[in-house]
């Protein structure tokens, strides 16, 4: 909805102020009783607060609008479709399997479903969706990750660019700098320069598992995905569970906290179910995301234990190693003492289809892993 067109109270208002306008809007036409003095004294608390975060809007939002108990799950769905951008799937039934969606950040136009119980445990793998906002503890920066952000430029994978650069031993004549010396010495050439092709980091593209079996892992995947991310020239990376996420824009600011907050409010399938097959699926069915693979790294956290279809998962593997230049597995499961013998009929299946499965216990040994590789790749 856009402010402007509806008054011409609305159309002297700032721009910025135009998502709470429409916030009292969304609410009103889902049945929620909203008077124009609430809204007028919701942008005026927004406006005292500063804000500092999403969560003094929310917390003005609630004081405001006071929605009843009963529908205050209906209230934060619709806060966060506003302001948040979540675009949500249906739920799933056991009688309904439904299709994973691709979510990208600007993505925003769909209506957020009820919110369903917690997977507590984390100790199984299972195919029921479960939404929710996950929350991150403050840590301190760790000795791996400041090793990573050292030597990650100079490390990572390389591929040849078109360019070319000067060299001594270049296989290529740098014409341009021959006719210059010719010019100056009267059609004299003393030395043939020579060219050679200049190298750059190639992509990375990292797939982190979200679901409720990888819950003790999610926080120290995502610190490990924001610390690649601020040291690579390009990477992209995505969260998959009952649905796929991307959350390349978010993992892109400065500061880890602030990166993890806003992936946090971002992906809403945390600790969930297990449907890696239907993710990578619902990926490479849209043209923009499949082009991420062709000649990059690929990077899967994920422990493997798929309760969807193998052949889903088997088939989107397929596709992915024909077009990525390397395929590296990191799992918890796998301790990096011993060989790693996949156990489970989905991990037995894509073997074939993964350059290597490594360990991805802790950040440290995920550090370790993207180092050693790209050593070993190189």
């Amino acid at each position: 909805m856009n402010p402007a067109s509806s008054g011409n109270t609305e159309h002297d208002l700032p721009r910025a102020a135009w998502p709470f306008v429409e916030f009292a809007s969304v609410l009103r036409e889902n049945g929620f009783a909203v008077a124009p003095e609430q809204t007028r004294s919701f942008i005026a608390s927004v406006g005292l607060l500063g804000p500092r975060s999403m969560r003094d809007i929310y917390r003005s939002a609630l004081a405001n609008f006071a929605p009843p108990p009963e529908r205050r799950e209906q209230f934060d769905a619709l806060y966060r479709l506003v302001f948040l951008g979540q675009s949500l799937a249906e739920r799933v039934t056991d009688d309904e399997d439904d299709e994973v969606q691709a979510f990208d950040e600007r993505d925003g136009d769909s209506e957020p479903p009820e919110a369903q119980e917690e997977n507590e445990s984390g100790a199984e793998a299972t195919t029921l969706e479960t939404l929710g906002v996950r929350q991150f503890n403050r840590q301190d920066d760790d000795l791996a990750l400041t090793r990573l952000r050292r030597l990650a430029p100079r490390t990572l994978p390389q591929r040849v660019s078109r360019r070319r650069k000067s060299s001594r031993t270049g296989v290529y004549t740098d014409m341009r700098k021959v006719l210059r010396e010719a010019v100056k010495r009267d059609g004299e050439v003393l030395t043939l320069p020579s060219l050679t092709r200049k190298t750059r980091q190639r992509r990375i593209l990292l797939l982190v598992d979200v679901s409720g079996s990888m819950k003790e892992q999610t926080e120290s995947c995502l610190r490990f995905a924001h610390q690649l991310m601020r040291s690579s020239d390009q990477m992209e990376a995505f969260t998959l569970g009952t649905r796929l996420t991307r959350v390349t824009r978010a993992l892109r600011q400065r500061h880890r906290e602030q990166a993890l907050s806003s992936v946090a409010n971002l992906v809403a399938d945390w600790d969930g179910g297990t449907r890696l097959g239907d993710a990578l699926q619902s990926f490479l069915s849209v043209p923009r995301f499949a082009g991420f693979v062709r000649g990059s790294l690929v990077i899967v956290l994920s422990d493997g234990l798929e309760r969807g279809d193998p052949d889903a998962i088997t088939d989107a593997m397929l596709r992915i190693s024909r077009l990525a230049w390397s395929v590296l597995w990191l799992s918890p499961l796998v301790s990096g003492k011993e060989e790693f013998l996949p156990q489970t009929e989905a991990l037995q299946a894509i073997a074939p289809y993964v350059d290597r499965f490594g360990s991805g216990q802790t950040i440290a040994s995920l550090c370790d892993e993207i180092l050693n590789y790209s050593r070993k790749a190189a």
